[in-house]
């Protein structure tokens, strides 16, 4: 459950080069896939002391995330959406993240501008 009080660091547009999809040509070809993340968490105690530790370095965050867009393909956006929550949630201030992948480029037949999926996952009540 997010807390009453949730700050949010977001960021938009990560742009990086997949083979996903359940189409052969799609694992052969790749394509670019854009990636927003919103991050709920408590900001505060970061801001209190000036402390990078005590937030998400979100620079670090882009280069996991790009990895994991680039990285072992998958057949479904939606299995990308989870592996990209799950690498937002490691970070133990993260009290939930939304995710949302971009495929631009999807095998479509009909002009189309975007198709996206946005998932919202929540750490898990310890």
């Amino acid at each position: 459950m997010i807390s009453e009080v949730a700050d949010t660091i977001r960021l938009t547009g990560l742009r990086a080069r997949g083979f996903h999809g359940a189409l052969d040509a799609e694992r052969v070809l790749g394509q670019e896939f854009v990636v927003d993340v919103t991050l709920f968490l408590d900001t505060a105690p970061a801001a209190a002391g000036d402390d990078l530790a005590k937030t998400v370095d979100y620079g670090s965050l882009a280069v996991r995330l790009a990895e994991v867009v680039s990285g072992e393909p998958v057949a479904l956006i939606e299995t990308l959406a989870q592996r990209l929550a799950d690498v937002c949630l490691a970070g133990e201030q993260v009290e939930a993240a939304e995710v949302t992948v971009h495929k631009p480029a999807a095998p479509i037949p009909v002009p189309f501008s975007d198709v996206s999926v946005t998932i919202t996952r929540r750490r898990p009540a310890k």
